[in-house]
């Protein structure tokens, strides 16, 4: 049977439902461009002017390697969950164990997505309705502080001043530890959070046509004042260009003094662009619903290229401005840096007054929650299809009677109700999942990346819908490297431990695959696992590519080894 049919599989019950377009999908997709506010204040902090320039740098990496993924998702016209399930068949001729390792570090990468979402969210929601006073000098409560406490300075004025008069329910905790590395902490932040998590999975049950309709509303309500906020200070002349120079590294994270291009000049560089990767590569996720599109052969190129094309936009244009009215000291600033005040500073450039601050601040929520619900549904549709193709345990195979993968929806949400109390806790606690999840999202994109030519090379003779120029197949390998570089050298920016932390997480695939595998299916794969490509198991024998992808998989390692023993701080 031919992998591409102009007709397709009818869905039965307890299967994905054929029920949206390209369009469905960059809806759904839409939210990725939100990821911005993720790490904008981490990247500025940690390299200073040169922020803009690794946001636009990053995103025309990432739009260069959608042409990758674009290619290979059309092998699988009836599989969703992404680009790593597509990739990971490639590599099955290889080892049983680098196959499932792709779709754990998809998944793994993109999950922690609804936890860091809903923290940032629920700051920005708890600065709302029980804001930090703010205090100068000449406040009377200052003036009357130091009058009744003599000798005491301004600055320890206005701080004791302002711890007082600060809501207690912003240092308020249920339960809170320290635990290696991080800390988690149940308090205000985290039980915001966790609401918005159920709203959304609420939202979610009802099928990717119930998802995309809402997130197109949500969708327009977004873009468009992302693009006003881009855009605006630019016009009103809110730009100072001295901002973007001299281009150097910082001297040292989150200080404002400049450094040169020494070792630790280019690992804080390097780290910016480790941490850029894990939201500019992120419009990926257009293609996790090749299963669910009606026309799978045209519409998942569409999907992934407009859903390119939007990210490319904003990605550059965001923090462009975002850099241009701030300036170093303004991007270094501690709400800034830990995210909380992102909302703020960013609505605070179109101006209007308090209404229009409040409405663009309640737009940034949204924003927020629509990439939560991107996450959501890419995530758990990796899970479902890694459950249908054999890597992952079977109860993850089950969908509702909306065709939404419910038990991947519930496995997605109780992890992440963990992740978040960890998340909530503080700036180096969210950084630190940040940079774990990275790690995952690296090693799926260089297997991935590596996925193409190898699809080439085994299966071209599988009539593509679409199918890249050899050359961009090539950048896309080499940008496979380029990544592992920025692994080695940048995770250790965000955390000391936060590259090991990573590739332990990743290994965690090994004891899982092998219960499904060898303990649930007695060592075979499904039967159905390459219907698309037209082949039995006994076909995963023949090995075209020889030695190469062995050789890839050592070169990376060795790459990334040797990054994180040159690049120091």
């Amino acid at each position: 049977m031919s992998a591409l049919s102009d007709t397709y599989a009818v869905e039965a019950a307890g299967q994905l439902h054929r029920s949206i377009d390209w369009r469905g999908a960059f809806w759904v997709a839409s939210g990725v461009p939100a990821l911005v506010l993720f790490s904008i204040g981490g990247i500025a902090g940690t390299t200073g002017k040169l922020a803009f320039l690794i946001w636009t740098v990053s995103m025309i990496m990432g739009f260069l390697q959608s042409f990758t993924y674009a290619e290979i998702a059309g092998l699988f016209p009836n599989k969703s969950g992404g680009a790593s399930v597509y990739g990971a068949t490639a590599w099955l001729r290889y080892s049983k164990f680098i196959a499932p390792l792709s779709v754990w570090c998809n998944w793994f990468a993109w999950s922690p997505v609804l936890s860091l979402g809903c923290s940032i969210a629920a700051a920005y929601i708890l600065n709302a309705l029980a804001p930090v006073p703010v205090f100068t000098e000449s406040s009377p409560q200052v003036i009357a502080y130091i009058g009744t406490h003599a000798g005491t300075s301004a600055a320890d004025a206005i701080a004791a001043v302002t711890a007082a008069a600060t809501p207690a329910i912003r240092s308020w905790s249920l339960f809170s530890h320290t635990l290696g590395p991080v800390s988690f902490s149940l308090n205000a932040t985290f039980f915001i959070g966790a609401v918005l998590m159920l709203i959304i999975f609420a939202i979610q049950h009802r099928g990717i046509l119930g998802t995309a309709s809402v997130q197109k509303y949500i969708g327009l309500l977004v873009i468009i004042p992302m693009l006003i906020v881009g855009v605006v200070p630019i016009f009103t002349g809110q730009i100072d260009w001295a901002n973007f120079s001299p281009l150097v590294p910082l001297a040292a994270a989150y200080a404002p003094d400049p450094g040169t291009w020494n070792i630790a000049g280019w690992t804080l560089a390097l780290g910016g662009m480790f941490i850029a990767a894990w939201s500019t590569y992120g419009f990926e996720t257009a293609v996790c619903y090749t299963s669910e599109f009606k026309n799978p052969g045209t519409d998942t190129f569409k999907a992934i290229f407009y859903s390119g094309l939007l990210c490319m936009l904003l990605f550059i244009l965001v923090p462009f401005t975002f850099q241009g009215v701030l300036g170093l000291n303004g991007m270094l600033a501690t709400p800034i840096v830990d995210g909380s005040g992102v909302a703020d500073a960013l609505a605070s450039m179109v101006g209007g007054g308090n209404l229009i601050h409040s409405l663009l601040v309640m737009l940034m929520i949204l924003a927020l929650v629509l990439c939560i619900m991107t996450a959501m549904a890419g995530s758990s549709r990796t899970l479902y299809q890694g459950s249908v193709d054999g890597w992952l345990p079977r109860y993850l195979s089950h969908v509702n009677e909306h065709g939404a993968p419910t038990r991947a929806m519930w496995t997605d949400l109780c992890f992440n109700l963990i992740v978040l109390a960890i998340a909530s806790a503080d700036a180096t606690s969210f950084f630190f999942i940040l940079a774990v999840s990275n790690c995952g999202y690296i090693i799926f994109n260089f297997l991935n990346l590596n996925a193409g030519w190898i699809h080439r090379i085994d299966n071209g003779h599988i009539e593509r819908p679409w199918k890249a120029p050899t050359w961009l197949l090539g950048i896309g390998a080499i940008f496979a490297y380029v990544n592992a570089i920025f692994m080695g050298a940048g995770a250790k920016v965000w955390n000391p431990m936060a590259l090991w932390a990573g590739l332990i997480t990743a290994a965690l695939i090994l004891p899982v695959f092998c219960f499904r595998h060898y303990i649930q299916d007695g060592g075979k794969f499904p039967d159905h696992m390459l219907d698309d490509l037209g082949m039995k198991s006994t076909d995963l024998r023949a090995k075209k590519a020889g030695l190469l992808p062995y050789a890839t998989l050592a070169a990376g390692l060795i790459v990334v080894l040797i990054a994180d023993r040159i690049f120091v701080l």
